[in-house]
């Protein structure tokens, strides 16, 4: 049974603290593959997100290399709000026999509560939560509605490297013409200076 890691978000742009969480999923839960998956329209975002050709094209320089790293563009090519329970349905209908693993920050899963569907979400996925240094060993149980039909979602770890970065970060010193050489990958700093992005 393959084992496959879902990492969902914006990635506007992606940046070494993303790769940094990615290469330690792999790590640290055995995966055969790592899917990438830019969201389309990510509806809990109050701002607009730079198009998808651009993020889809930043994600893709940054995970060359990595044989196990895989773009998924499921999202960008599905109209509509980008529900993370749609993907997953989509992506395990396709494979019904691997073992999935939907990776998330501690904010996210504190925010799981309001997500379409996180009950079922829930019941079909094992949870890899990525836990920054220093935070607590336990890992909140997140528990499905009594109608989904299991006691308890199944919750594991990832232990992330010490990094305090995040593309709101990227994104204002681009504004501010200040250098991100250090912040994102060579391919996708090239690639932001010559498409003017996030001026």
């Amino acid at each position: 049974m393959r084992r496959i890691g879902l990492f969902g978000g914006s990635f506007d742009p992606v940046h070494n603290a993303h790769l940094a969480l990615a290469r330690a999923a792999l790590r640290d839960l055995a995966l055969d593959e790592l899917r990438w998956i830019p969201a389309g329209q990510p509806w809990q975002k109050t701002r607009a997100v730079t198009s998808a050709v651009h993020r889809e094209a930043m994600v893709s320089l940054a995970i060359e290399g990595e044989p196990r790293f895989v773009l998924e563009p499921i999202e960008l090519r599905r109209p509509g709000p980008s529900y993370t329970l749609d993907t997953v349905r989509a992506l395990q209908a396709a494979n019904p026999h691997a073992q999935w693993f939907l990776i998330v920050g501690q904010d996210q899963q504190a925010a799981l509560p309001t997500w379409h569907g996180a009950d079922v979400l829930l019941g079909l996925v094992t949870l890899a939560v990525a836990r920054r240094p220093g935070a607590s060993d336990a890992v909140p149980q997140q528990s499905p509605a009594p109608d989904v039909g299991t006691s308890a979602a199944a919750v594991c770890t990832v232990d992330l490297p010490p990094m305090d970065l995040s593309s709101t970060q990227v994104r204002a010193r681009c504004a501010a013409g200040l250098p991100i050489d250090q912040m994102v990958p060579a391919e996708v700093a090239r690639y932001i200076d010559q498409h003017g992005l996030y001026r």
